[in-house]
This record gives C-alpha cells, sequence and structure tokens, in this order.
C-alpha cells in the first residue's frame, strides 16, 4: 500500500489507517490482477461490470483471468443507465455466484459502488480495476447510493486492491475525465469549510490530512491542459488524487477531506432528478459548478461584516414549518426525509445560536483569513473549468435561478454538517447570498 501519510501517528490524536492493502496506478497496472488473486488465495473470482466497463476493460479483464488459469463467474448489468439504487444492489446479490471467494469490480462511480456494497454483504475480498478517473468513491469505505428517493451514504467497505491503469483510464469517455478533474476542484471548499467548522462548533480537524489534500488538488491543476489531451500524467494525477481523497476521508473517519456544500448543491440536483425527472449530470461536474458558485458566494461573505441584531433578528423571524413545506415541494420524498433527520439533529434549535455566533464574530478575522488560504478567486476557478470545458452556467444543467437560490438553502438540511449556508443561517444572510445565485 502506497503511504501517503508516513507514520500513523499524528499529533491530531487519531492514528490515520486505511483498510486498503494496496494501491497500483499506471500504465500497465491491470496486468498485476493475477497477482492479487493468488496473494488473496482466491480459486474462483466474480467479476462486476456494466455494457460500458466491460467493453472497456472487462474484456481485458476476463482474458488475463484466463490466460492464468482462473475460473471465474461475471455479472455485466444491461441497464443503458445504470442507477446505483435498491434494484441496483438487488440484482447484483441475486446474481453473484456463492462458490465466488473474490470480487472484482470493473468500472467507476456506480459499479464500485454497488461492488462495495456486494463486498460488504457477502465477505469477500474486493478488487477495483477503475475505468475512469471521474470520482473519489475508490477509496471509501461508503456508497453514495439512492435510497428511499434520497442520496445517502451508506457504510460499505473500502476496496482492498485499487488498480487504476492509465492506459484504460486515459480512454474514459471525455466528459467523465471532467468529472474527475471536478470532483478534485471541489476540495478547495471542503478543506477551508473543514476548518471553518473546526473554529465554529470545535469539530475534529486534522492539518496533515489537510495538507495530503492540498498536495494531490495542486498536482491535478498544475497539469489540467493536460487532461483533455489524455495525457498520461494528467489523467494519473487526477486518479490518484481521487484515491488520496477516499484515503484522506478514511484518515480523517469523517468526509470532510473531500466534500463540502459543493457536493450538497449536487446532491440536491441528483434528489430533484429522482423525484422529478429534472435534468442531472455526472457527479464530478455538477461538483464543479456547485464549487465555483460557493467560491462566488464566499467572495460576497468577504465583504461582509457580522451584524449580531441582523443575525438574531433572522434566527428568530425564521419559521421551520413554513420551510419545511418549501422543502417538501421542491425535493418531495427527499424533503420528507431531511425533516425527519430534522428531528433528531435539531440544527435549529434557536437557544443553540447565540453561542455560535458569538464563536463566529469572535472569530471572524480567522475566518477571512482560511478563505484568503484555501480557496482560489472565482475568476481563477472559472479560466480552470474553461479550460476544461465545464460551463459556469447552470442553466446548461437545468438549472434556473430560483432553482440555484431554494439549492443552496437546502443545502443546509442535507446532513448535520456545517457548511456555508449554514454559516449564512447563523450569520443572518442566508436569503442575501441566495440572491446571488
Amino acid at each position: 500500500m502506497i503511504n501517503y501519510l508516513g507514520s500513523p501517528e499524528c499529533s491530531c490524536g487519531k492514528t490515520h489507517t486505511v483498510a486498503i492493502d494496496d494501491v497500483v496506478v499506471g500504465k500497465g497496472a491491470v496486468a498485476r490482477l493475477p497477482e492479487f488473486v493468488e496473494k488473496y488465495g482466491a480459486k474462483k473470482p466474480f467479476v462486476l461490470a456494466d455494457r460500458n466497463t466491460y467493453q472497456a476493460a472487462g474484456e481485458r479483464v476476463a482474458q488475463l483471468l484466463r490466460d492464468t488459469g482462473i475460473a471465474f463467474s461475471a455479472y455485466i448489468f444491461q441497464a443503458d443507465a445504470l442507477e446505483p439504487d435498491e434494484e441496483a444492489v438487488g440484482s447484483a446479490v441475486m446474481h453473484f455466484d456463492a462458490s465466488c471467494d473474490l470480487i472484482i469490480g470493473v468500472g467507476s462511480g456506480v459499479i464500485n459502488d454497488i461492488g462495495k456494497i456486494l463486498s460488504n454483504v457477502t465477505g469477500r475480498k474486493y478488487i477495483i480495476v477503475g475505468t475512469a478517473p471521474s470520482m473519489d468513491g475508490y477509496a471509501s469505505a461508503t456508497s453514495s447510493m439512492s435510497m428511499d428517493g434520497l442520496k445517502v451514504s451508506l457504510n460499505s467497505r473500502c476496496a482492498d486492491v485499487i488498480i487504476g491503469d492509465t492506459d484504460i483510464l486515459k480512454q474514459a469517455p471525455e466528459h467523465m475525465l471532467k468529472a474527475g478533474l471536478g470532483d478534485m476542484l471541489a476540495k478547495y471548499v471542503s478543506i477551508a469549510e473543514w476548518r471553518i467548522a473546526h473554529l465554529i462548533t470545535g469539530e475534529y480537524y486534522c492539518e496533515r490530512v489537510a495538507q495530503l489534500i492540498r498536495g494531490a488538488l495542486k498536482k491535478c491543476v498544475d497539469n489540467a491542459e493536460g487532461l483533455l489531451k489524455r495525457d498520461e500524467t494528467a489523467v494519473e494525477a487526477v486518479f490518484e488524487g481521487l484515491v488520496i481523497g477516499g484515503v484522506a476521508m478514511a484518515y480523517a473517519g469523517v468526509s470532510r477531506p473531500a466534500s463540502g456544500v459543493e457536493h450538497y448543491f449536487s446532491h440536491v440536483w441528483d434528489m430533484r432528478g429522482l423525484e422529478f425527472g429534472t435534468p442531472v449530470d455526472l457527479h464530478g461536474i455538477q461538483c464543479a459548478m456547485g464549487t465555483l458558485k460557493a467560491v462566488q458566494l464566499y467572495e460576497a461573505v468577504k465583504g461582509m461584516t457580522p451584524d449580531r441584531e441582523k443575525a438574531f433578528a433572522a434566527v428568530e423571524a425564521f419559521d421551520y414549518e413554513a420551510w419545511s413545506e418549501q422543502l417538501r415541494s421542491f425535493l418531495g420524498t427527499s424533503g420528507e426525509t431531511m425533516i425527519a433527520q430534522e428531528k433528531k439533529e435539531r440544527k435549529y434549535d434557536k437557544s443553540t445560536h447565540p453561542a455560535r455566533y458569538q464563536k463566529i464574530a469572535d472569530n471572524w478575522e480567522n475566518i477571512l483569513q482560511i478563505l484568503d488560504q484555501e480557496l482560489p478567486s472565482a475568476a481563477e476557478l472559472s479560466r480552470i473549468l474553461e479550460v476544461i470545458g465545464i460551463s459556469a452556467d447552470l442553466n446548461t444543467i437545468g438549472v434556473d435561478a430560483q432553482c440555484a437560490k431554494l439549492t443552496f438553502q437546502a443545502t443546509k438540511d442535507i446532513r448535520d454538517k456545517y457548511v456555508l449556508s449554514r454559516l449564512a443561517w447563523d450569520l443572518g444572510i442566508l436569503e442575501e447570498l441566495a440572491e446571488k445565485l
């Protein structure tokens, strides 16, 4: 296993570990697959793929197994657009060959998420052969799924081995290459918000883990211009950066190092897509667009000063019942799930607001310093998006001004995580910022 941090012992108080045995990235890396099958003593792997990923790398995987005399079973999803939901997981479980003693996923986001769940359910070790540098779930111990109409992160398990063959990865559809860098760009906001949450709520934070993410992000941005040219250095930087994102989440034990409010923009759009059939794009594309919007809103925040009277008046006037009705209308089933969560989380308990506001006011200069240190300018970020061909216009994914406004407001309800929209609510500027979208 690549030792990304060095010593697992850390001054943050945690011992940083990750349940991954090996990460192999580079030209021809898939040729090492039989080596890992042998290492685990497996006699009959189960190969999981969809029609596209089987063509991209599954045929190569099958041939490698045949050439080395390894028997295997396979299940290839035939759906035109595979969704990470109960039906897909159930189909994988029902087609699983119980005589198999190892699972090999061939794919990226959806296949990997399903493969991790199948591995967890069956107790078999899991190897993922990546087919696109498109998302940061390769190394995470959770699966991003649609359950009961809500985007959720289900506990599953980490892959035991991650294989990223740049000969395969660089052939991924251009849109997936863009999505991978888009997911990496989100790390600007995630690190900034992690540090801000640490100041305001006392949430755990580790500078070593944050620095790991910063280094991976810089490498991706430095090579961004080569990505759409399918330059191997650029493709490898994005894939390994995405793996590091997952590893960092495992090191920290939370998703903070890799996701913040920008991911919640994407989650809201996905929820609306599930509920109402509205347009959706790849997660990483939506995260990139959400990152730009978040950076623009943070630039607006930097021009403000905490106003105690304004903040307290806004919190006092906040009508959660009225907002709940708006959530139901805007998100449907997902809104109902958020409302049920709030009964446990009590994010809007007005008695806890004064202490948070005081923390914000006392640390305002520190917050502004964090934003200056961690975030690029909106102009700089726009330039990067232009280089890789991601539009800054939310209308291109079917999100108009009203939808964007409600999306931002709804991001504060998805999880009990302190992000920009929660900060804005505490400052009494939620509506003011939403109008800027």
